[in-house]
């Protein structure tokens, strides 16, 4: 694997994000566009993709919350590149940017089957009142950044 970040920014490299969640999430769970992109996919919502030899392979993306803290989601790795440590790097990689941009808390609504993956990560449970979205069951983690 020839792994590179990139800090999505520009619509083409935004592209990329949503590529590998329309592939790796949308498709394999039968999810609509529609629900698939929300409000918070704007302009100005940032994204980390990882690409293997140009090509984008995991994802996620974060918003603000409040001036301390974020809320990283749609995490997604592309099905055959499971199980190589890309969503704990993709993860790791949204961690580092929102340190390099001042927040100090990060926050995720981890699926219920994910709870476990993202507690690896030092997020800890926060209500374990399940959160019932469209599509999936939540739990909301948190995790405060270190710089």
């Amino acid at each position: 694997m020839n792994i590179e970040v990139i800090r999505a920014t520009e619509t083409w490299q935004q592209t990329g994000a949503y590529y590998v969640r329309i592939q790796g999430m949308a498709r394999q769970h039968g999810i609509t566009l529609r629900r698939e992109f929300d409000e918070h996919d704007t302009p100005d919502t940032k994204y980390i993709v990882l690409t293997d030899d140009g090509f984008p392979v995991a994802t996620c993306r974060w918003y603000e919350i409040d001036a301390a803290s974020a809320m990283i989601g749609r995490v997604v790795v592309l099905p055959e590149y499971r199980g190589q440590g890309l969503g704990e790097r993709v993860m790791n990689e949204a961690e580092h940017w929102l340190v390099d941009l001042g927040y100090k808390r990060a926050v995720v609504e981890s699926r219920d089957v994910a709870v476990g993956f993202y507690q690896h990560l030092g997020y800890a449970v926060t209500n374990s009142e399940v959160i019932h979205g469209d599509t999936f069951d939540c739990i909301r983690m948190e995790k405060t950044l270190k710089e």
